[in-house]
């Protein structure tokens, strides 16, 4: 054997084993590019999972303050128009007159009467146009006509020596009503 077919013996060892080595390089090159498209798809899908959980998050909140907006506008415009109809029925009462003020006043001068004993120096009120209709109406009854009261009419009874007050006011007939009516009032209106 002479040297040069050593020398070509090992050159072809050489690249043989180069060969060995390259196609092991490219296997596990292969191997690694692999591993990183699997985990570049893995963690694509999950930030897409944690994007479309974040645009779901958001629109489910988004929706939710819209329907918030929505309920609070729908209460204010209730609340509107419940004052509309509180303006509409003080309107009625204030312009109430004729024989259906004077049985009402009548009414509310007897039930704010009976709230005092016999003995006792009652002072009644109203607004300041129903004062001749209540002083009709105190003639001959133990009590006088005090100083107008700021109101839709009816009667305020006082007494000094007993220290009460009874409002018998429309206002505070309607106040009652109103308070004892609103759910039902706003069932008619809404049809909830």
């Amino acid at each position: 054997m002479s040297l040069d077919t050593v020398v070509e013996d090992i050159r072809e060892e050489a690249r043989a084993r180069a060969e060995e080595i390259r196609e092991e390089a490219d296997a596990e090159a292969e191997e690694i590019i692999a591993e990183a498209e699997a985990d570049a798809e893995r963690i694509r899908d999950q930030k897409l999972a944690e994007a479309e959980r974040e645009i779901e998050r958001e629109r489910e909140q988004t929706l939710s303050s819209a329907k918030l907006e929505a309920k609070q506008e729908r209460l204010s415009a209730r609340r509107d128009v419940l004052e509309d109809v509180r303006e509409d029925v003080e309107t009625a009462i204030d312009e109430l007159d004729g024989d259906r003020r004077h049985d009402l006043t009548e009414t509310l001068l007897a039930a704010t009467l009976a709230e005092f004993d016999d003995d006792q120096e009652v002072v009644v009120a109203t607004r300041e146009a129903d004062i001749d209709l209540l002083e009709e109406l105190v003639d001959g009854r133990d009590a006088t006509v005090g100083e107008p009261v700021d109101c839709l009419g009816g009667v305020v009874g006082e007494s000094d020596t007993s220290r009460v007050r009874v409002n018998n006011t429309f206002d505070s007939v309607l106040e009652d009503v109103w308070d004892d009516e609103l759910k039902n009032l706003s069932e008619r209106l809404f049809d909830q």
